[in-house]
């Protein structure tokens, strides 16, 4: 007589039809003998905390969006300021609303997160061995449990007012960094390698704004700081802009040159009766060079000293300066007064990525 094989134990599963989903972790059923009390001793209470933790949270949520407001309305910058505005007034206010919005979403969501854990969760040590790294099956059982008694514990999965409220405070703090990235601005394209200096474009001085003509300049030795006429209020073109004016004695000044190799390609004389034009903007970091000495030549960076000859193409002759300062070429207009004959021929400045 045969003998009919044994059933396979477990449910049958029928070919295509999709497995059981597992069970979430959160959600597992609970031990037979669980080792602590999910619940509060005093629900009242356990209440009246859920209430609090979820009202901060709400608040942490309006001081974020607070702080985004402030960051987006709050202009500083002069050439966005109303006419007459004072822009240290306007720093103030924009600091004072940005410092106390981001200190009361802080605030709030981490006392919001301290009333959650000291009323809502049990007070129970935990203490766990090390073990292998790689773990038995028996323990990623064990940890599944644990995770499932974990999520029991902080009744994340129970109180969905206190759960909805946090994420909802942590919202705006999460979005900032995208508005805060806004003050890195537009890709500088080619900004770097051109200033507002342009042909016909008048020198004038940095204090009184004046027009200069060579004779204004008479004194071998003598130095002055100019600026391009009509941008003295623009902090972005000055940042670029500025020209220190030296006057030489005859024969002390030699017409720069350009080199490929060892070949002479051109000589650039953009000088005007012995009066050169050159970049005050450092080629190392961009502090101003406006230390000159007269017997000597050498203009000398403050910040690293770096060192220039002012009477050879304001060359590196010393420091960590790694190309000499860029000139401006020189010319006169009808009236005789000192213009640009155009922008500068080299980026001005430290050297930057894309120019290496």
């Amino acid at each position: 007589m045969s003998e009919t094989p044994e059933e396979p134990a477990g449910p049958r599963r029928v070919i295509g039809t999709p497995s059981p989903a597992p069970t979430a972790v959160d959600v597992a059923p609970p031990p037979s003998e669980p080792a602590f009390s999910a619940e509060p001793p005093a629900l009242r209470h356990a209440k009246n905390a859920e209430r609090v933790a979820a009202a901060l949270f709400v608040l942490a949520f309006l001081a974020g969006c607070g702080f985004i407001a402030a960051y987006i309305s709050l202009e500083v910058g002069i050439a966005t300021l109303p006419k007459g505005a004072d822009p240290v007034v306007a720093a103030l206010r924009s600091n004072m609303a940005l410092g106390t919005s981001l200190t009361v979403a802080l605030l709030a969501l981490g006392a919001g997160s301290i009333i959650w854990v000291r009323h809502l969760t049990p007070d129970i040590e935990i203490a766990e061995e090390r073990h292998d790294l790689n773990s038995a099956p028996a323990d990623r059982a064990a940890f599944k449990k644990d995770f499932a008694e974990g999520a029991a514990m902080s009744q994340i999965t129970r109180r969905p007012l206190l759960r909805r409220t946090m994420l909802l405070a942590t919202a705006p703090l999460a979005l900032a960094p995208l508005v805060l990235l806004r003050d890195l601005g537009p890709l500088p394209q080619t900004d770097l390698r051109h200033t507002v200096w342009r042909k016909g474009l008048h020198a004038v001085t940095l204090g009184g704004l004046r027009r200069l003509r060579p004779a204004d300049m008479s004194t071998p030795g003598s130095m002055i700081t100019v600026i391009p006429e009509g941008y003295q209020d623009d902090d972005n073109a000055l940042a670029k802009a500025g020209v220190i004016l030296i006057k030489f004695a005859a024969g002390e000044l030699h017409v720069p040159t350009n080199y490929d190799g060892g070949t002479l390609v051109s000589t650039m004389n953009w000088t005007i009766d012995n009066i050169v034009a050159y970049s005050k903007i450092c080629t190392h970091v961009g502090c101003p060079v406006a230390l000159y000495e007269q017997t000597t030549h050498h203009i000398l960076c403050p910040c690293h000293q770096s060192t220039f000859d002012a009477a050879n193409g304001a060359n590196v002759i010393f420091g960590p300066a790694a190309r000499a300062l860029p000139q401006l070429p020189l010319m006169l207009d009808s009236e005789g007064y000192i213009v640009a004959a155009s922008d500068f021929t080299q980026p001005v400045g430290p050297s930057f990525w894309e120019r290496g």
